[in-house]
């Protein structure tokens, strides 16, 4: 498969979400404490939350969701969208759409359609193994040095379910297998030789305001205190709990090898927590940036790149960009903080 070459950084970051990219990141602060880890690659298998442009090599971003055109990255690049769900960069930017963990004909069987993507983890990882194959010479040496994350990858499983009618208690039931698809994937991505493995769990998703719209309820008891919906938070924790019991598991089983679960959950609460103080409108912490509708201003109809859907004055001072995914500047406070919090527990001299 061709490879794009963009420079961008001095961490090489490989994404390995609808296709595969090379980058090269700028040095930033956070960049800079990774480098003293002695890493100089990062690759990368997920989602929209980390695709940097890969939907539109794969013609996919017209699909549903609208990442390959204006306004998506607008804050990143003033000439033409880069790919990226956001209105700039995502977190692998700062470190460094709709792919699921369950391949599609597993989704299928649960009646579960993912019209957005083919490229499962298990596509994601074809791919990467096809380009270690090419690239064999002194791999073992090369990989010592690289970061690998695996994930976020397994959201949208759930996303397509939920919005497709799933209860709640068929995603649980769900959430094992998945679970599991991913371990599998770490296993695999350690095959190739990766030492050091980052799998990140998933965001508190009954806090974004796809889920605050189609779930709207007036009965207060159904939010917590930051106004998100609790039975869809209690089942994000519930998948992060079984995630983090089997990266436990596979820690027993490759001692030498250090695994870290990356904490979106609580990178996001953080940052809702902090908002105010981090120069964010407390009006619009769970409205959307870019889209149109009552309440949380999103509409499944009228979605962020449609014809007249409005833009916000200033995305800086807004969480969710499309009311799915987060802004520049809401990924730049939860790249911060999960350095913070991984930095510690890597393999670090």
């Amino acid at each position: 498969m061709a490879l794009t070459i963009r420079v961008m950084l001095d961490l090489l970051v490989i994404s390995f979400m609808f296709s595969f990219v090379v980058l090269q990141q700028k040095s930033s602060a956070q960049s800079l404490r990774l480098m003293k880890c002695g890493f100089d690659k990062i690759y990368q298998l997920g989602d929209s939350l980390a695709d940097t442009g890969n939907c539109i090599r794969e013609n996919l971003c017209a699909r549903r969701l609208r990442c390959g055109r204006f306004p998506y990255g607008m804050n990143f690049s003033q000439k033409k969208s880069t790919g990226r769900c956001s209105n700039g960069m995502l977190i692998i930017d700062f470190i460094v759409a709709g792919a699921t963990a369950l391949p599609a004909e597993v989704m299928a069987e649960k009646k579960i359609v993912n019209a957005a993507t083919n490229s499962s983890l298990s596509v994601q990882l074809a791919w990467m193994s096809s380009h270690f194959k090419t690239s064999t010479r002194d791999r073992a040496a090369k990989l010592k040095k690289a970061l690998f994350l695996v994930g976020e990858v397994g959201g949208n499983d759930f996303n397509h379910g939920l919005l497709q009618g799933k209860t709640i208690k068929e995603l649980r039931n769900m959430a094992p297998e998945v679970v599991q698809t991913i371990i599998r994937g770490v296993r695999r991505v350690i095959g190739f030789g990766a030492t050091q493995i980052v799998v990140p769990g998933n965001f508190p998703i009954g806090c974004l305001p796809i889920y605050l719209t189609k779930f709207r309820t007036d009965n207060s008891t159904a939010y917590d205190n930051h106004h998100c919906l609790k039975d869809l938070n209690n089942f994000a924790v519930f998948y992060n709990h079984h995630l983090q019991q089997a990266i436990q598991e596979l820690k027993k089983r490759y001692p030498k090898i250090t695994l870290i679960y990356g904490d979106y959950y609580n990178a996001y609460m953080w940052l809702l927590r902090n908002a105010v103080a981090l120069g964010f409108d407390k009006s619009s912490l769970q409205k959307a940036c870019c889209g149109i509708g009552r309440g949380y201003n999103f509409d499944l109809r009228k979605i962020c790149g449609s014809p007249r859907v409005p833009i916000c004055t200033d995305p800086n001072a807004y969480i969710s960009w499309d009311g799915i995914h987060l802004t520049q500047e809401a990924y730049k406070w939860l790249a911060r903080w999960l350095i913070n919090d991984m930095l510690p527990k890597l393999n670090c001299q």
